[in-house]
């Protein structure tokens, strides 16, 4: 719980992820969202990336002792997989969202043997639609996928069913609600805003939570 708090603290402070319940953003599927989450602005803050890169890291040590190899999404897991890779001094590599139209027209970057443990890592989980897709070709080449480590969540139902659907575990550093909640303690946001921030997680689709 510490280190949930801990990023929580450290991503709103370097404004990574940013609230504006009052002028929502727009998302490329369309939705209306209270949150701006932008986990690249970890690689610019040294020591904020020291705490995420060490606390993902953690995870993998935790609850996947096994991994022997790293695979970032492309593009945002990419540093974090190559930077968690040295300190825990394991390969790595990342898959890209469809594979090259040159070369080996590889999609999968990095030498990765059939049977082979790895972990995915993720920058941030919402529809869980991205971190999926890399888990379905890392098993289709044969890689026994012993889960995802990533920054952050939404903890959206829907993202929470298709992972359940897929029996991919997921640990991210730290959640939505945790980060509403240090936004509210450390006057980011008005407390009477979370409310209206945990109505649009449960519910992107509804946008009642607009104006009240």
């Amino acid at each position: 719980m510490e280190t949930s708090r801990q990023i929580a603290k450290d991503l709103l402070s370097i404004k990574a992820v940013f609230f504006r319940p009052e002028e929502p953003f727009t998302w490329a599927s369309g939705i209306k969202s209270p949150v701006y989450c932008d986990n690249r602005l970890t690689l610019t803050a040294p020591e904020v990336r020291t705490h995420v890169e060490e606390g993902l890291a953690e995870i993998i040590r935790i609850y996947y002792p096994e991994a022997e190899v790293l695979m970032g999404t492309s593009t945002a897991g990419i540093a974090h997989a190559a930077i968690v890779g040295h300190i825990m001094n394991l390969p790595m590599g990342y898959v890209r969202s469809g594979a090259k139209d040159h070369g080996r027209q590889n999609q999968i970057e990095g030498r990765l043997e059939p049977g082979q443990k790895v972990v995915v890592v993720e920058d941030l989980i919402s529809t869980g639609g991205s971190v999926l897709e890399v888990v379905e070709v890392l098993r289709n080449a044969g890689a026994e996928v012993l889960g995802v480590a990533s920054i952050f969540t939404y903890g959206m139902k829907k993202g929470l069913d298709r992972m359940a659907e897929a029996h991919v575990i997921n640990h991210s550093l730290t959640d939505f609600d945790e980060i509403a909640k240090v936004a509210a303690e450390e006057g980011y946001i008005p407390e009477s805003d979370i409310e209206r921030l945990i109505a649009f997680r449960n519910d992107p689709s509804d946008e009642s939570w607009i104006g009240k």
